[in-house]
């Protein structure tokens, strides 16, 4: 079976790794198109779902995985910041409270699809203008969204959830949704 990875994410390859030892990495290029009517976890799946499909066109006989992932903070969808002064900006709004991530992942092959979410809380540290300056001038959070990565030390006091699942693919739903698409095949 040929397994296709619709990100050109460099975090989301390597979890993947985790559960499958050989696929290949070719990223969606489509615009992505926000539908803002709709709930963040529609939000997600719509996004993953047609990251999914766009390759899946090209490639009919692999099967797919597309993820999207996206920051939820109060009513405002945060997504991977325009520029630094973005990046800086939303860790100032992150500092010390709570926001959701929520990834969305969709699998698909000639036989089925299936689409699932997961969701994750994350509280922030208080943090000061030092550190997100240092940080932003690392050039880690300006490919992010949200405008960081868990896997960035000094960032997160505590998460209620799933790590993989703010790093960008939640292993085990992607796992289980990887062993759905062997069943009654």
């Amino acid at each position: 079976m040929r397994y296709i990875l619709a990100s050109a994410s460099p975090r989301r390859r390597e979890l993947l790794s985790q559960i499958l030892t050989d696929f290949e990495v070719i990223p969606a290029q489509g615009e992505e198109k926000v539908n803002i009517s709709l709930f963040p976890e529609q939000m997600a799946c719509a996004l993953a779902e047609s990251k999914c499909d766009e390759v899946f066109q090209k490639y009919p006989n692999a099967t797919v995985i597309g993820c999207d992932t996206i920051v939820v903070f109060g009513n405002e969808i945060l997504g991977k910041p325009k520029d630094r002064e973005d990046a800086a900006k939303t860790l100032k709004m992150l500092s010390g409270k709570t926001h959701f991530v929520i990834t969305a992942v969709c699998v698909r092959n000639k036989y089925k699809k299936v689409l699932e979410f997961d969701k994750t809380e994350v509280k922030f540290n208080v943090l000061s203008d030092d550190f997100i300056k240092i940080y932003v001038d690392s050039g880690s959070p300006l490919d992010k969204a949200g405008s960081y990565g868990i896997q960035d030390g000094g960032l997160v006091k505590e998460y209620f959830g799933n790590y993989t699942n703010v790093v960008g693919l939640p292993v085990p739903l992607t796992k289980k949704l990887l062993e759905k698409m062997n069943e009654d095949i």
